[in-house]
């Protein structure tokens, strides 16, 4: 542990806010569920304390709360009850995802045939949609604005705590969607809280969908609201998709629309997640544009690589080779080269942000190309990004169809998971949560220069 750290520890155990006088002290240790391994400056959270292990993994934590959240990135988040001495085993999870649609899970017969794929190909987890593009959410909210805006006219997950139920026995590490700004709904439903044209008309993207205004902090709430609800069903992972503007200058928004604004909007945005969500065993994750891991620049969407990592745990860039249609510095055509779009990605994003290769999960193309040559991304082209994204060390993957619509084309028990042959079937272009036509609100970012 560094200095820096160790003084924050020394702080957090000397400098106790008042509300711990009177509570009683709880003393454990941390540990890597699988290895043993004493874990060494992980946060110990109540809602009215927090500490950091030692070198020893051990920890003391005076509270009057009745459990605590132990929450680090390479590891399933737990709730534990506090009682005198805790020995706290922390299991530490990979996630190999597939993606269940909004509409796929209104489907029986799709959840089923996710579930079994899952099985049979031995991944171990599930991104499923909260709250879609058109705004619609997925579950009974008991947020006002939710019902009066018509996001709750058709609920595809209206069992949700079933639901979750069932993939916990399963094993299943689940992550709930949720887009954030582009949101149909909440726009036209309420359109003081919307982008607007120019002429005072209301803004609709390529698709026809509107998008809510990334300053109001209405918009916010609203977003937060809905987090807070889901984390409180016991999902292991909230991912904030959309987390960015339109890349479209000439749109009226409440504050002047600069690259320093949008930053610190988006990054205020997830600062306030990260509070409100501080108190739930959930970890927090962001959806990035792929070239986002190339520069410096927040391209006029607020996204800036090296902001971001300070408000969530893990950060998911959409490196779908045929999202980078400028190409890659040595790559012109990235849908022929897959691997290399992956690998290049991701070292390019760890060397911009500092961070460890465990702190990217990536979004990975499971879908015909769109911006090339129309090619079928089958086994070998999901292989050569699955392997690629295993060899530089992240956090897993997430395979992305927008229909959900996977299969398994060969699996050979021999081989290692990387190396799994999971094929697909090309999606519907108008699926409303399309995520890979992630360009259709505006032209296409500038291109990325031959060297960086």
């Amino acid at each position: 542990m560094n200095i820096s750290r160790s003084f924050q520890l020394l702080c957090l155990l000397i400098c106790l806010p008042l509300s711990c006088w009177g509570a009683d002290l709880y003393r454990g240790t941390v540990h890597d569920a699988e290895t043993g391994q004493a874990l060494t400056g992980i946060e110990i959270r109540t809602p009215d304390a927090q500490a950091l292990t030692d070198l020893s993994g051990r920890f003391s934590l005076p509270s009057k709360a009745d459990s605590l959240i132990v929450r680090v990135p390479g590891y399933r988040p737990q709730r534990v009850s506090l009682h005198a001495e805790l020995n706290i085993q922390l299991q530490p999870i990979v996630p190999k995802a597939l993606y269940l649609s909004y509409w796929g899970a209104d489907l029986p017969q799709k959840r089923l045939e996710i579930q079994q794929l899952l099985t049979e190909a031995d991944m171990n987890a599930l991104v499923f949609d909260i709250k879609t593009s058109r705004g619609d959410i997925a579950y009974r909210s008991k947020v006002p604005l939710a019902a009066a805006v018509g996001a709750q006219q058709v609920r595809t997950l209206k069992d949700l705590p079933e639901f979750l139920a069932q993939l916990k026995a399963q094993g299943i590490y689940t992550i709930a969607r949720i887009v954030v700004f582009k949101d149909d709904r909440l726009a036209k439903g309420r359109p003081g809280l919307a982008l607007h044209e120019r002429s005072a008309r209301l803004w609709e993207d390529r698709e026809g969908i509107s998008w809510s205004d990334p300053f109001n902090p209405d918009v916010w709430e609203y977003n937060l609201a809905i987090a807070e609800e889901v984390a409180a069903f016991g999902v292991d992972e909230i991912q904030f998709d959309y987390i960015r503007f339109p890349a479209k200058s000439d749109l009226v928004f409440s504050k002047a629309n600069t690259g320093e604004n949008r930053v610190a909007a988006i990054n205020g945005f997830l600062s306030q997640a990260r509070e409100r969500l501080a108190n739930y065993p959930v970890m927090i994750s962001a959806n990035i544009f792929g070239y986002i891991c190339w520069k410096h620049k927040d391209n006029k969407i607020g996204q800036r690589l090296v902001d971001l990592a300070a408000h969530v745990d893990y950060l998911s860039p959409m490196l779908y080779p045929s999202g980078f249609p400028n190409g890659i510095p040595g790559y012109r055509n990235p849908v022929a080269n897959p691997s290399a779009v992956i690998a290049n990605s991701l070292q390019k994003a760890r060397q911009l942000s500092g961070l460890p290769a465990i702190r990217f999960r990536p979004w990975l193309q499971a879908f015909r190309d769109y911006a090339f040559d129309r090619r079928s991304f089958r086994a070998a082209a999901v292989n050569a990004q699955i392997n690629a994204s295993d060899a530089s060390g992240s956090h897993g993957w997430m395979l992305w169809n927008a229909a959900s619509r996977f299969s398994l084309a060969g699996l050979q028990q021999q081989i290692p998971l990387g190396e799994l042959n999971l094929a697909d079937v090309s999606p519907k272009f108008e699926d409303a949560t399309m995520l890979t036509r992630a360009l259709s609100d505006e032209s296409p970012l500038a291109p990325i220069p031959a060297a960086l």
